[in-house]
């Protein structure tokens, strides 16, 4: 059972109130804004700032295309 999709209308990034893109294969929520990915574990986001990861020029380059 994966994260439900639908979910994704509703959750937001707790720093800046932005949307989130999941990353299936990764295992966690993206905020391109703030460069962070937040993981997912057990199919429950965890929307901690201080438990998500920063992610790369690159990746986020690739997640907004």
């Amino acid at each position: 059972m994966a994260l439900k999709l639908a979910l994704l209308d509703i959750l937001a990034c707790p720093l800046c109130k932005g949307k989130l893109k999941y990353d299936k294969e990764g295992e966690r929520l993206l905020c391109l804004f703030d460069r962070l990915a937040y993981p997912v574990k057990q199919h429950i986001p965890v929307l901690i700032a201080e438990e998500a990861s920063e992610l790369d020029s690159e990746e986020c380059a690739k997640w907004r295309s």
